[in-house]
C-alpha cells in the first residue's frame, strides 16, 4: 500500500532533480525549508521528528538537499518529508509538503470497526507497522495475524 499524504502524493516519487525545483519554489515564495521524518505514518500523526533545525533564510536549494542527503542516510526505512513553512501571517503556516523517502516495503492500514451502545459503529485505522516497535517498524515481514493482510 502506498501511503498518500501531503502534496504530489498521486504521483510517482520524485527524483532529486524534481525535488530540488520544489524546495527552489519554496525559498522563491520565503518560505522556511525543514526535514522530517517518521516510522509512523498514520494520517493523524502530523508531528513527525525534525531533522535539524528548519533552514532559515538560505538562497541555494543545495542545502536542503544536503539535508535530504543526510536523512536519507541515516534512516533509509523511514517516512522522509520536506516541509515549506510560510510565517506571512504571523504563525507556522504549512504551504507545502511532500514525501521525499518511503521505506521499500509499505505494509498499510487496518480498518477496525467497533460495535457500542444503540447501534452506534464506529471505525478506526490501525497501522500494521505500528506492530513492531518503535525503530524497528521497517526492513521486516509486517504480516497481520494469520497472514491476512488487507490493501486498505
Amino acid at each position: 500500500m502506498r501511503i498518500m499524504q501531503g502534496t504530489f502524493s498521486s504521483l510517482p516519487d520524485f527524483t532529486d532533480e524534481e525535488i530540488k525545483a520544489q524546495v527552489e519554489y519554496a525559498i522563491a515564495q520565503g518560505w522556511v525549508v525543514a526535514v522530517e521524518f517518521t516510522d509512523d505514518p498514520h494520517p493523524r500523526n502530523v508531528l513527525w521528528e525534525m531533522w535539524g533545525l528548519p533552514m532559515f533564510g538560505i538562497a541555494d536549494a543545495a542545502a536542503a538537499m544536503h539535508e535530504v542527503s543526510q536523512c536519507r542516510a541515516a534512516y533509509p526505512d523511514h517516512y522522509i518529508k520536506v516541509s515549506a513553512y510560510d510565517s506571512r501571517l504571523g504563525r507556522q503556516t504549512t504551504a507545502l509538503s511532500f514525501i521525499v523517502n518511503r521505506p521499500g516495503d509499505e505494509p498499510g492500514f487496518r480498518l477496525d470497526r467497533q460495535e457500542g451502545a444503540d447501534r452506534r459503529i464506529s471505525y478506526s485505522l490501525h497501522p500494521y507497522a505500528a506492530d513492531q516497535p518503535h525503530g524497528q517498524r521497517y526492513g521486516t515481514d509486517h504480516s497481520a495475524p494469520n497472514g491476512a493482510r488487507g490493501d486498505s
